[in-house]
């Protein structure tokens, strides 16, 4: 919102400067963005009147000029601007003005000076020579009555400034200068003077017939017939001002005089060329297929959830944001239709955005304008139409007001003790009525109970809280004192089993991986690579068109972060991301982190690629493989085992990938990117990949005491012949199945495997599998028939349940 400090002051003039102002404005909640001077500084320049013009004897493009300036001394001014004429008064720079700077950012000094051999006193100015706008097609021309030598900093108030506040959306009320002034008022306790004007009389029996269908999308419509005008009619120089100073452009009169009391009241209206209306008026929700042509020369459709206004032919308005464009005034326009309307802020949010434009109308009524001056608003426009573009035959017809569904003000509750507690200020009864009062809130009074009856105007108001909150800005946040919390505070201990994601992070990047951070908006294309996901959850609303739909793997983004890589000549990558990834999941309910009917779990992912290690002499070089990744992952777990199963997965290489299990539950995977999107996304090697549930990742064993033996330890090793579809898995979970349930075996503390051997000696489906085993008793020295005991049961069960031999 941007306005003029001056058009402020008419309305409201507190005794304070315009910093105090700002100060003040930025503490009460109304942020001020910038103040900005209208006009940079210049001196000594004056209204003059251009008495003679003759042209230069020695120069065919210049005239002299004999100008009045009210000195007692007619000065001769030399000027090659092709608009000048007798009787024309513009800004005359007197010997000794400072101009803006120029192009070479100097100030410029105007003297007595010979041009070709005349001399000139002076410079008549344009508005670019002013800094006052681009145009230099010619002099500035003034009006007729501006007073001869008056200073014309004053005349034409460039002692002014420009405010412009950043609104928070609640402050709706505020997007006017009345609302401004409003607010001003409130907190300096000024007297407030808004705006006056004489109704103009009706002198014509004629009304437009319109009918509101959609209650729900209009609660009150009101219009006027207006005959006669003159389109032709020159904005004044002071409504101009005005306009420009709060952002807009001036356009013609009928426009100006609507967006100028847009801009003063806070109230869009519309001007109909009424001869180009078809019949009566119907407002109403689109239908599907109707289209319409706006004012900015779109050409747009609607559907069901759009309000329009029709008439019996066409669209000629969309409701509450933009007009058509064959009902748009024109110079030539000489009769009108008036409207001011009142819509339902639901039924227009939302609706410019989706047509990828905004305008004033629409920003002011999704955040809600005021219902009940509707028909005031019209008579002021009215009465500017009339005294700028009234001719002598001008007709005005009745106001038809129609109301057919006005919103409940309900009246909301605040507590004094409530808003003492909140604020943190010892706030009274006395208080709370005199800021309601200077705030024009209408309430009623209990002892330590107010109940407010919001105004027309507020749209904020509903809640407890809304009036504690204009309390506190009223009261100034700055009186508030800065005091320390006084509720206790209770430090809690982390639970020893679970570990937070900032020690994952840490442990990571003690396994020489880097952490990113991605969006959570990614391309379609890359669910159905990386997760075969040919449904996702797609967004309304994307930022981009290449991040449409939200993730379901961190993946896909990891990948993209190596080709980053690769594209900058890195040929060693390591990073990892932990976020959250979106499914959907019909039991998930509406919670404080959660929507319903997605499930949005946090997974931890990471990505290798490239050599093992930076190359050194230490050790041959080498490429990142499956167990190198698979060794990190074991060390993120550990001392929890983990179980890793063949999985196919639509990103994963087939022969090289995993299922990873935790106690029984599959939490993640891991294995080697396919070939195919090896090849599509172009990386020379093929990056490992895991990606894992966070809360599993989370959960740790809390560390129990285990009885260390005073005997020594005895190791065996075990060579078994299998087929070679048996997997080592499943040997293990046979032999931690015979340790954990056969009394024999209990002495068994460790085995791992250490060889793998095909070839001469064994069949060609055959391999065979050696393990070492650690055999331990925490009461005796082992014996050897114990020792042969708990290796007899462990090839026993292994004979028995995969047909595996000794290796003889």
């Amino acid at each position: 919102m941007q306005f003029s400090e001056n058009w402020l002051r008419t309305m409201v003039n507190p005794k304070m400067t315009s910093d105090e102002l700002s100060h003040m404005l930025t503490m009460s909640g109304l942020e001020v963005e910038e103040v900005e001077a209208v006009a940079p500084p210049f001196s000594n320049v004056v209204v003059g009147e251009v008495l003679e013009v003759a042209k230069h004897p020695n120069a065919d493009r210049l005239n002299v000029c004999q100008v009045d300036v009210k000195t007692g001394t007619i000065l001769n001014i030399v000027c090659g601007a092709p608009n000048v004429r007798v009787g024309m008064k513009v800004p005359c720079a007197m010997a000794g003005a400072v101009l803006p700077p120029g192009a070479d950012g100097k100030p410029f000094e105007i003297k007595v000076g010979q041009l070709r051999g005349v001399e000139s006193q002076g410079m008549l100015c344009s508005a670019r020579e002013l800094k006052l706008s681009e145009d230099h097609g010619g002099l500035l021309e003034l009006p007729d009555d501006a007073p001869v030598g008056q200073n014309f900093r004053d005349y034409f108030l460039l002692n002014d400034l420009k405010f412009t506040i950043k609104l928070t959306p609640n402050k709706a009320d505020c997007l006017s200068v009345l609302g401004v002034a409003r607010e001003v008022s409130a907190l300096t306790d000024t007297p407030l003077k808004q705006p006056t004007f004489q109704t103009v009389a009706v002198n014509l029996d004629e009304k437009l017939p319109v009918k509101i269908s959609a209650p729900d999308l209009c609660g009150r419509f009101a219009g006027r017939v207006i005959r006669g005008l003159n389109a032709r009619a020159a904005t004044p120089q002071w409504m101009k001002q005005r306009l420009e100073r709060s952002g807009q452009r001036p356009i013609s009169a009928l426009v100006d005089i609507s967006n100028y009391v847009m801009l003063e009241l806070g109230r869009p209206s519309h001007v109909f060329d009424l001869d180009k209306i078809h019949g009566s008026l119907d407002v109403r929700w689109g239908k599907k297929g109707e289209q319409i042509k706006l004012l900015n020369g779109n050409t747009v459709e609607v559907d069901e959830w759009v309000g329009v206004i029709a008439d019996d032919k066409e669209l000629e308005s969309l409701a509450g944001i933009m007009g058509g464009d064959a009902t748009s005034v024109s110079l030539d326009t000489t009769n009108i239709y008036l409207e001011a309307a009142f819509w339902f802020p639901q039924a227009i949010q939302g609706r410019a955005r989706r047509y990828n434009f905004s305008t004033d109308a629409a920003h002011r009524f999704e955040r809600g304008v005021d219902f009940a001056t509707v028909v005031e608003h019209i008579e002021r426009i009215t009465a500017l139409l009339v005294e700028i573009c009234g001719m002598p035959d001008t007709k005005v017809a009745a106001v038809d007001d129609q109301i057919v569904n006005l919103p409940k003000r309900e009246p909301v509750k605040v507590r004094t003790a409530r808003a003492t507690k909140v604020i943190g200020v010892a706030i009274t009864d006395d208080m709370i009525a005199n800021i309601f009062t200077r705030l024009g809130l209408q309430f009623t009074q209990e002892p330590g109970l107010f109940a407010v009856t919001p105004p027309s105007f507020r749209f904020d108001i509903e809640i407890e809280e809304d009036l504690i909150e204009e309390i506190a800005r009223v009261y100034g946040f700055e009186n508030i004192p800065a005091l320390p919390p006084v509720a206790a505070s209770e430090m809690k201990i982390a639970p020893e089993n679970i570990r937070s994601l900032f020690a994952i992070r840490h442990l990571l990047a003690d396994l020489d991986y880097q952490e990113v951070v991605n969006f959570s908006f990614v391309d379609s294309a890359w669910e159905a690579d990386f997760a075969g996901n040919q449904a996702p959850i797609k967004l309304l609303n994307p930022i981009a068109s290449q991040m449409n739909v939200m993730r379901s793997s961190l993946i896909a983004s990891l990948v993209a972060n190596v080709r980053y890589n690769i594209n900058r000549k890195a040929n060693r990558v390591r990073v990892f991301e932990i976020g959250a990834v979106f499914h959907r999941d019909a039991q998930v309910q509406d919670g404080p982190l959660e929507v319903a009917g997605y499930r949005q779990p946090k997974r931890v992912a990471g990505l290798a690629y490239g050599p093992v290690a930076d190359e050194q002499w230490g050790q041959d070089a080498r490429n990142v493989d499956f167990f190198d990744v698979k060794a990190d992952l074991e060390a993120l777990f550990a001392p929890r085992a983990l179980r890793f199963a063949r999985v196919d997965h639509p990103s994963l290489h087939p022969g090289r990938s995993a299922q990873v299990m935790l106690d029984g539950k599959d939490i993640g995977l891991i294995g080697e990117l396919h070939p195919r999107l090896q090849q599509k996304y172009d990386l020379p090697l093929a990056p490992v990949v895991f990606e894992v549930d966070a809360a599993a990742l989370q959960q740790r064993d809390v560390p129990a005491y285990v009885e260390i033996s005073k005997f020594p330890a005895v190791t065996r090793d075990l060579a078994l012949v299998v087929k070679q579809a048996v997997q080592v898995q499943e040997l293990r979970d046979i032999f931690a199945a015979e340790q954990q349930d056969n009394a024999v075996c209990r002495i068994i503390q460790a085995f791992v495997l250490f060889d793998e051997y095909q070839g001469k000696g064994l069949e060609n489906d055959e391999k065979s599998l050696a393990f070492r085993f650690t055999l331990q008793d925490t009461q005796n020295t082992l014996q050897d028939d114990t020792v042969d005991a708990a290796m007899a049961a462990i090839v026993a069960a292994a004979t028995g349940k995969l047909a595996a031999r000794l290796r003889a």
